[in-house]
């Protein structure tokens, strides 16, 4: 969310939520075997509040963290990632219980309504590398399955423009206090009533199994 998305949306206070909806797409033909500890996945797919927001809401996954991911350690932070200047992306840090959830399945989220996979260096009103669709995997397990989830994506044509997500090497770096539950703490900002309510709802339609 730059500073300019949140001004204009701020300025049409009475303009609907967008639709949204999930877009179908089949489960992952390979996952990640689940483990009796927790695992963990870092995904970037535009301003963290929203990722941050459909993930807390899935079952199985234990705790959700805004941050940056992607750069180095001394430009973690929003003023930096803003400038579009660090190779930091807005990312979420998931930690889930895999007997739960899986890998797959987050992912099946991830790139059916908790972004959009086809925009290259953005997400809806926000603009810039760090707003960029990118997985950064936790193991190499995680980085077969997300190639191999792309690639059958892909083979799907599931969306009418190509996929651009990337996978990534790099540290993740949680987000300043200010960031972190930003959805519930902020029901009725614009941003979160234009942008992320109506993807909140879309994933609890389309994934009520899932749902917490």
């Amino acid at each position: 969310m730059t500073i300019a998305a949140v001004l204009v949306t701020a300025s049409l206070p009475f303009l609907p939520a967008r639709a949204e909806r999930a877009v179908p797409i089949p489960p992952p033909a390979r996952d990640v075997p689940a483990t009796p500890s927790a695992q963990t996945a870092i995904l970037a797919g535009g301003c963290f509040w929203g990722m941050e927001a459909v993930f807390e809401r899935v079952k199985g996954v234990r705790a959700v963290t805004s941050g940056y991911a992607g750069g180095a350690a001394h430009s973690a932070n929003y003023s930096a990632v803003s400038s579009e200047s660090t190779k930091h992306a807005e990312a979420v840090r998931i930690v889930f219980d895999p007997r739960q959830v899986s890998y797959g399945t987050l992912l099946r989220i991830y790139f059916s309504i908790a972004h959009d996979p086809t925009q290259l260096n953005r997400q809806g009103p926000d603009r810039g590398p760090s707003y960029r669709s990118a997985i950064f995997p936790q193991s190499e397990a995680q980085r077969a399955v997300a190639e191999a989830y792309i690639a059958q994506l892909t083979q799907a044509h599931a969306w009418p423009q190509p996929i651009v997500t990337r996978i990534e090497r790099g540290d993740f770096f949680p987000a300043e206090a200010v960031h972190q539950n930003f959805y519930d703490r902020n029901p009725t900002n614009p941003y979160i009533v234009r942008w992320d309510k109506p993807k909140v709802a879309a994933f609890q339609a389309a994934f009520p199994k899932l749902a917490k």
